[in-house]
């Protein structure tokens, strides 16, 4: 019988920055966007709290772009400041890029396994979904929805009880399945 995991988001990741003010790296999504535009050209940045000092950051979502290449519909969006748009563009991974930030999902994101009817088993077949671009190492999914150590995990990978098609002891940020036999 095949289980299904879920790797569910549980709230913003914070973004990992350097401040200029008090030189802390951890900085909030404000949920707030500012837009400029000079004559035809428009810039967009989100906006990001440092999470110590309270500093105002700028994440640039586009620059010197000209009015007709921006969807009317993101423009709207960016107006009215839609707190569903946040979540979207920090999993674009061009925007990361492009401000030289990543995120830390640290105490962000939840295992759902659907219960504890498997853990009795000795042969468990199990996809894991993501619903966001969170990563997370195998080896800990396998452990917190299993009830096992990690060193346990390791050993039972080691072992070649726990197979997957994807690389167990790296770090995975889509869907995968495995197969646990102990």
């Amino acid at each position: 019988m095949l289980f299904t995991w879920a790797v569910v988001p549980t709230c913003l990741p914070a973004v990992r920055r350097r401040c200029h003010v008090c030189s802390s790296d951890r900085f909030r999504p404000s949920g707030k966007f500012r837009v400029n535009a000079n004559h035809k050209v428009l810039d967009a940045w989100l906006l990001v709290l440092c999470e110590d000092c309270g500093d105002t950051a700028k994440l640039t979502i586009f620059e010197r772009a000209h009015v007709r290449t921006v969807r009317p519909a993101l423009l709207e969006r960016l107006h009215v400041n839609d707190l569903t748009l946040v979540p979207e563009l920090l999993q674009d991974p061009v925007l990361l890029r492009r401000n030289h930030v990543s995120l830390d999902w640290d105490g962000a994101w939840r295992l759902d396994t659907g219960g504890s009817d498997h853990l009795d088993r000795e042969v468990i077949d199990v996809a894991v979904r993501f619903e966001a671009r969170i990563p997370v190492r195998p080896v800990r999914l396998i452990a917190d929805g299993c009830g096992l150590s990690r060193g346990e995990v390791e050993r039972l990978v080691a072992e070649g009880k726990a197979v997957s098609a994807v690389r167990l002891t790296g770090k995975v940020t889509g869907d995968f399945t495995f197969t646990l036999k102990r």
